[in-house]
């Protein structure tokens, strides 16, 4: 490292930090959001677990449910948010992530239109429009599940399926991704 500060700094006349520069193998760095991964067909690079925590604390915070923002709001700042991240790390290997997080973040919005509905009734009549039979929707309406758990229970997945939500306008990421990294 003291070899390598000297002829930046010295020769090239480069001013070197020294909180952020290191030295140490190649996959366990990180080098502007990315690390390497080691394969069977050679080395790929992949989103640094950092960039990866970072961007599901930003969609945790887009999808809290106490924001009260309608829900084509929502659906904006996600598109915003990982239309970007996307753009950036699509040429990363990280399929299963993309999945999995896709996954968590359908779980968040059903969540997030569960509490918008509040009342049971407004529950009740929302269910019916989604195709629910009545006797369902009422038993449905008056569970006393708390939101999240409701979030991945059969009574969304049946009623806001991933068809529906993305009639309201969302934008499966996963298939997004695999879109933006077959054209790398």
């Amino acid at each position: 490292m003291e070899n390598s500060i000297n002829f930046l700094e010295g020769e090239l006349k480069l001013t070197v930090n020294r909180e952020k520069s290191a030295v140490g193998s190649p996959l366990k760095r990180k080098f502007l959001g990315f690390c390497l991964l080691a394969t069977r067909n050679g080395v790929k690079i992949r989103p640094h677990h950092k960039a990866k925590s970072t961007v599901k604390q930003k969609l945790k915070k887009i999808t809290k449910r106490s924001r009260g923002k309608s829900i084509e709001v929502l659906f904006k700042q996600i598109k915003q948010l990982m239309t970007g991240w996307i753009n950036y790390y699509g040429i990363g290997e990280m399929k299963s992530f993309m999945n999995d997080l896709n996954g968590w973040l359908k779980r968040r919005i059903r969540q997030y239109i569960w509490k918008q509905w509040k009342n049971p009734r407004t529950k009740r009549r929302n269910l019916i429009q989604l195709g629910i039979e009545k006797q369902k929707a009422y038993e449905w309406s008056n569970t006393r599940k708390g939101y999240w758990r409701i979030s991945a229970s059969y009574i969304l997945h049946r009623s806001l399926t991933d068809r529906k939500l993305v009639q309201l306008g969302y934008m499966d990421i996963s298939a997004k991704y695999q879109f933006v990294h077959s054209n790398y």
